[in-house]
């Protein structure tokens, strides 16, 4: 018969004292307890390799941290793992690095890596708002969340928070973002499906709001107060030149001296600031480039026409406008995103052609062909828009906005 080894008892693992060199107490199966000559004791197992047929050790930690049932249960694992043709070393630095790599793909990092290809897809501005998104209300509860772990469970207690505030808006956009994060992990191979698919549907759906504005007969109270507020001079001035040039806030707000053609009396937008990602082009009419002369003695020497308060080599924050409007009294009545439908109302009420507001206010025209033809047979015909409008407005500083009857509905083939 085969000689049986002994094992080990831990009355002989406590006892195993240093000596001069280097010596192992074998407890069968290729389970050794080292003893080095400082008096640490290693559990050590010995093997077979499966494919090379050498031997190899493979570390099981020290003793007492690792006990002898625990030396034990993990020879156990190695001995199965031999018995299916698997190395166990290799096992284990093969797990460890994929849980380095896990580790190291947190979500944070994701949505880093994702933000450099979505920042490609939309305006510069936005993009800024997406990350902000982030930082704001998801890095601080999952950032660091290997993005192989994230749960629908997690994510949706995460927002859940937010929700109960009545911020439903925010959560969509949220949800939307985390989705499109999971499915460029998915699509890049970091995760074998998107986890966050249906998390939408665990949030009451919010309530679609027209952004706020004031009708076009308001406008000489609305201008009357602007004028009158306790505002900065860069902050009237933006508000002033958003109304006249009937941009977004983030448009205007970005507006570079750089994008100015003086000369034909333009201001070109760079496809990259725009929502649609196509250079924008608007009639300036005297009344804007008055105010842009203005601004000239103010921030000519910079990037951007409208700096910011404290970091003047940036522009000024989009919401600075709507923080005004709000301190003048306008909360829920009026949005600085609301001067363009202010302007809508008013040309469409005066009869302008509706392909041409719309053009105006750089809205999508879904006709590619027609699209093209459009911006390049409107532009003269917008800069006769462009002055009635700024005339309104001056009409409207003035309180008088009373609109020509017999002009009405002649606009449309002017």
């Amino acid at each position: 018969m085969p000689k049986v080894a002994k094992t080990l008892t831990i009355t002989e693992v406590q006892a195993a004292k240093a000596r001069d060199k280097e010596y192992s107490l074998a407890d069968g199966q290729g389970l050794y307890l080292r003893v080095k000559t400082n008096g640490t004791k290693l559990w050590i197992f010995n093997y077979l390799r499966p494919h090379t047929k050498k031997r190899a050790n493979i570390g099981f930690g020290c003793y007492p941290v690792v006990t002898l049932s625990e030396a034990r249960e993990e020879r156990r694992k190695a001995l199965m793992l031999l018995k299916q043709n698997i190395d166990p070393k290799e096992h284990r630095d093969n797990q460890d690095k994929t849980l380095q790599k896990a580790h190291a793909e947190t979500l944070e990092t994701v949505t880093r890596q994702w933000m450099e290809v979505k920042k490609t897809r939309v305006t510069e501005d936005y993009a800024g708002d997406i990350l902000r998104s982030f930082e704001i209300h998801i890095f601080p509860g999952m950032g660091t969340t290997p993005v192989c772990k994230v749960t629908a469970k997690g994510t949706i207690a995460l927002l859940q928070p937010i929700a109960d505030k009545g911020t439903l808006e925010t959560v969509r956009r949220l949800c939307q973002r985390l989705n499109e994060v999971m499915i460029y992990a998915t699509n890049t191979g970091l995760i074998h499906h998107n986890p966050l698919s249906g998390i939408k549907d665990a949030f009451a759906n919010p309530k679609v709001r027209n952004m706020p504005a004031i009708p076009p007969d308001h406008l000489p109270e609305l201008m009357q107060k602007i004028n009158g507020a306790s505002i900065k001079k860069i902050t009237r001035c933006l508000m002033e030149f958003q109304l006249h040039t009937m941009t977004r806030p983030n448009e205007a707000a970005g507006a570079r001296w750089d994008e100015m053609d003086f000369a034909n009396n333009l201001w070109v937008i760079p496809a990259e600031r725009m929502k649609a990602g196509r250079i924008h082009k608007i009639p300036l009419t005297p009344q804007a480039l008055a105010l842009l002369d203005t601004m000239k003695a103010i921030s000519g020497n910079r990037e951007h026409i409208f700096p910011g308060d404290r970091n003047p080599n940036n522009h000024i924050n989009e919401q600075t406008a709507n923080a005004a409007l709000r301190r003048m009294g306008y909360q829920d009545v009026q949005v600085a995103h609301g001067f363009r439908s202010i302007a809508s109302t008013a040309l469409n009420d005066e009869g302008f052609d509706g392909d041409l507001i719309e053009c105006a206010l750089s809205h999508v025209e879904k006709d590619e062909v027609r699209a093209a033809y459009n911006r390049a047979d409107y532009l003269q015909r917008r800069k006769v828009m462009m002055c009635w409008w700024s005339d309104f407005i001056t009409n409207a500083c003035m309180g008088n906005i009373s609109m020509s009857e017999g002009t009405r509905g002649l606009r449309a083939v002017s």
